[in-house]
């Protein structure tokens, strides 16, 4: 198990919904930025489905939590945040949405990418979010060969959008990761972040739950608080 592999100069992260950064790689996030590293949040929807409040619209909602999202993305040191725009809670692995990233990826050139897990589905207590594994799956595919390759989306360099290759993929939250970061120092940061989402979030739930996943995930390597991912680098 790799415990704090090098910190990237400059990380994207690809997610489906305002808040999943912050749940999934959070802690990380914070650790890096502290450090030096460069980080942006290309989210590919507005969120704009994620309540169950009946007195709400989606326009109200998705302005919300926009909000939400650069507030957290401030407390993270996140440089900039693109919101792609695709529909909330029936997005799907489309040439469309991997176009998206892929031009997202070339703008931003970024040495990693954190994105989703496409192969997690369930848990003992949880359903993954469909939105989460498709942006996983689109995200994967636009790593590699997509962004890399300059005959792919050939129209996007026609823009003047080169090719570019991400080196290190860290994939969040996996069934098995095959690496940790230690957030022992960043653990309030990503809960602070969290408690940006009111709309989501409150902050019984922050306190109760985050610091047991973290310390779940850390036990295996003696590890107080972490967070896991797994790891691909890129030859």
């Amino acid at each position: 198990m790799l415990v704090d592999p090098r910190a990237p100069a400059s990380v994207l992260a690809v997610v489906a919904h305002p808040d999943d950064a912050e749940f999934s790689a959070g802690g990380t996030i914070a650790r890096w930025t502290s450090n030096g590293t460069r980080a942006s949040l290309c989210i590919c929807t507005n969120g704009d489905k994620g309540s169950n409040d009946p007195g709400i619209s989606s326009a109200e909602l998705a302005r919300l939590r926009e909000q939400e999202e650069r507030a957290a993305a401030s407390v993270l040191g996140i440089d900039e945040v693109i919101f792609l725009g695709h529909p909330d809670g029936t997005l799907q692995p489309t040439l469309e949405l991997r176009r998206d990233i892929v031009r997202v990826i070339r703008q931003l050139r970024p040495e990693a990418v954190i994105c989703p897990d496409p192969l997690r589905r369930y848990g003992a207590t949880y359903v993954n979010h469909p939105d989460h594994r498709a942006v996983g799956e689109a995200a994967l595919d636009a790593i590699y060969p997509s962004a890399r390759d300059p005959l792919v989306f050939p129209e996007l360099a026609r823009a003047g959008l080169e090719p570019h290759k991400v080196l290190r993929v860290f994939v969040s939250n996996p069934l098995d990761p095959s690496c940790l970061v230690d957030i022992g120092e960043t653990l309030e940061r990503k809960i602070d972040a969290l408690r940006q989402h009111r709309s989501q979030v409150s902050e019984e739930r922050l306190r109760e739950f985050l610091p047991q996943r973290a310390a779940e995930v850390g036990a295996p390597a003696g590890l107080a608080y972490a967070e896991g991912f797994q790891l691909i680098t890129l030859s």
